[in-house]
C-alpha cells in the first residue's frame, strides 16, 4: 500500500473506532463481554490503532504545504500540558461514569470553570500546534485525526450527558462552556486560580519540561 494512503487509512480507522461508543454496538458488546472486559479490549484496540498510525506516519514521505510555524509548539504546549494535568486531576462531571458529580451544589470548580473539557482542549492545542508547526501533509493527516477526535469528542460527550442527566446537565451547562473562558467572559462563571491549584499547574509544567527533554529520544525528532 502507498505509505500516505496507509496513513490515511490508519487515521480513518482510529476515528471510526471512537465512533463506536456512540452507537448501539457498544451496549451490545458490554452486554456480551461485561463493562470491564469491553473497556480493556477497547483500550487495547485503540493502542493498536495509534501504533499503526505512528508507523504509517514515519513511513510516509514529506510533502510540504506551507512554511511551518516552528516557534508555535514552544508557546502553546505549556498551556496544553496545564490543561491536560488539571483536567485529569480535577473531578469532572463530563468524564465517563462521573455523571453523579452533576448533582453537587457547585459542580463546576477549578479548571472546569474555564472549560468543561480541559483534556480535550489540551489535545486540540497539542495537535493544532503541531499541524501548523510542521506545515506538511502527513503531519496534517496524523495530528488532524487527534484534533478532529478531540473536537468531536466534546460535542459527543455533551450530547450523551444531556440525554442521560437532563436537568442536572442543563444546570451544569449553564455554568460552563466548551470553548475556554467563554462562560467566564459571559459572566456565567468566574476564574478561580486558587481552585485550579498551584500543584496541578506545576505538575503540568513539569510534564512539559520532561517531554521537551525526552522528545528526541521518544519520537526521534528534536522539539521545536
Amino acid at each position: 500500500m502507498d505509505p500516505m494512503l496507509d496513513l490515511v487509512v490508519a487515521c480513518a480507522a482510529f476515528l471510526a473506532l471512537h465512533v463506536l461508543p456512540s452507537t448501539p454496538l457498544r451496549a451490545a458488546l458490554v452486554k456480551r463481554l461485561g463493562e470491564g472486559p469491553y473497556s480493556g479490549l477497547f483500550s487495547l484496540v485503540t493502542l493498536g490503532a495509534i501504533v499503526w498510525m505512528a508507523l504509517a506516519y514515519r513511513a510516509a514521505p514529506l510533502a510540504p504545504l506551507w512554511p511551518g510555524l516552528h516557534w508555535l509548539p514552544a508557546a502553546v504546549m505549556p498551556l496544553s500540558f496545564i490543561l491536560l494535568a488539571c483536567g485529569v486531576l480535577t473531578p469532572n462531571p463530563t468524564a465517563v461514569a462521573a455523571g453523579k458529580l452533576l448533582a453537587r451544589p457547585d459542580p463546576a470548580r477549578g479548571i472546569i470553570r474555564v472549560t468543561r473539557h480541559p483534556v480535550m482542549w489540551g489535545i486540540m492545542l497539542w495537535a493544532g500546534a503541531h499541524i501548523l508547526a510542521r506545515g506538511e501533509l502527513k503531519a496534517t493527516v496524523f495530528f488532524g485525526a487527534f484534533f478532529l477526535l478531540a473536537a468531536a469528542g466534546t460535542r459527543l460527550q455533551d450530547m450523551r450527558k444531556a440525554k442521560t442527566h437532563g436537568a442536572d446537565w442543563k444546570r451544569f451547562a449553564a455554568l460552563t462552556s466548551n470553548i475556554p473562558f467563554v462562560a467566564i467572559a459571559q459572566g456565567r462563571n468566574r476564574f478561580a486560580a486558587g481552585e485550579i491549584g498551584l500543584a496541578r499547574t506545576a505538575f503540568g509544567l513539569l510534564l512539559y519540561g520532561g517531554f521537551m527533554l525526552s522528545h528526541a529520544w521518544l519520537f526521534g525528532v528534536r522539539p521545536y
